[in-house]
């Protein structure tokens, strides 16, 4: 490296955020029952890789793309982008974390074991949502009925993520892009924003890849505490779920749950939800902690990496909860 590399990163880092960027709109734009089911005719991937299809995109993340993702590391440093498992019962954990542990004599040997359990679909634990979770109209991803999904039904389950996400990771910062601690509870995040991040980043979003959103709502909560996330949480408008088809993205997560609160989609809370894993059969990663990851990009100035997130092995399981890596 240079001898003064350290200080033109920083200098470009400081005319980086000297420089206007276009603000995030405060509120989600409102959209209507009718637009919104055109959307989901328009963005659907119902069929594309056969009727029994039950991966969705993660059919986008090919042996090429995974090999193009490896040659992204460069320092092998790894950092964790999950939250410790929560055991503390508040506002937004209502199912914490339960952890026992005991201890036995086995032989001659003393050894200790424990006991988890968890109900991780929520606002509190980093975690994956499977295909199976959210439906539409009465139908999960590729036309399974919402009333089939009983004991005994597996089909579109976690488990099909056995292999693990191995594939490119871009982090989008858009608290630090747009120059503030963190995004207000209630903003919006437009496709536009994220082409502007990719304009003056000179990162294009493409097939394949896992699209993480940083709100910095961890941020927030340090500085001021919790607060109502159902009533206003920063997030994505619902219109997104069109431009992750144009770009063919294969996962995407936030800080957050990928949805602005309220979202202003007639009688939905989570439509960029809905979309998302109904439409597209695309997986959503939950409640991330993007925080050390952030860090560890801005002082790079590198904002792509290798991204490994393994799913439990849980037949017919509606998502997992998850340690999501970023290799650099």
């Amino acid at each position: 490296m240079k001898p003064n590399a350290h200080v033109g990163a920083a200098f470009a880092a400081a005319l980086f955020l000297a420089t206007p960027v276009g603000a995030i709109e405060a509120t989600a734009p409102a959209v209507d029952a009718a637009q919104y089911e055109q959307w989901f005719e328009e963005i659907s991937n119902w069929g594309r890789w056969g009727d029994d299809d039950e991966m969705g995109t993660l059919n986008l993340i090919t042996p090429e793309k995974r090999l193009a993702a490896a040659r992204l590391v460069r320092d092998g440093v790894a950092v964790s982008m999950a939250l410790d498992l929560n055991t503390v019962l508040d506002e937004w954990n209502q199912n914490p974390f339960l952890h026992e542990r005991r201890t036995s004599v086995f032989g001659n040997h003393q050894v200790a074991g424990d006991e988890y359990r968890v109900s991780y679909h929520g606002f509190a634990h980093s975690h994956v949502d499977g295909l199976p979770h959210f439906a539409h109209g009465g139908f999960f991803y590729n036309g399974l009925p919402f009333e089939g999904l009983v004991d005994g039904v597996d089909t579109l389950g976690i488990h099909n993520a056995k292999d693990g996400i191995v594939t490119r990771g871009v982090l989008v910062d858009m608290a630090w892009f747009t120059g503030v601690d963190f995004l207000e509870p209630g903003a919006a995040i437009m496709p536009e924003d994220f082409e502007a991040w990719e304009e003056r980043t000179g990162i294009e979003i493409g097939s394949g890849d896992v699209l993480l959103v940083r709100t910095g709502r961890w941020e927030r909560v340090r500085q001021k505490g919790l607060w109502n996330f159902v009533a206003a949480a920063a997030g994505s408008h619902a219109s997104l779920a069109k431009w992750l088809r144009e770009r063919d993205v294969a996962v995407i997560g936030c800080d957050g749950v990928s949805d602005v609160m309220p979202g202003n989609v007639e009688g939905l809370v989570n439509p960029l939800h809905q979309l998302v894993l109904a439409g597209l059969g695309m997986l959503i990663l939950d409640n991330l902690d993007l925080d050390a990851v952030a860090e560890e990009a801005r002082k790079r100035d590198r904002w792509e990496f290798l991204f490994v997130g393994a799913p439990l092995r849980v037949r017919g399981g509606t998502g997992s909860p998850l340690n999501p890596l970023a290799v650099f």
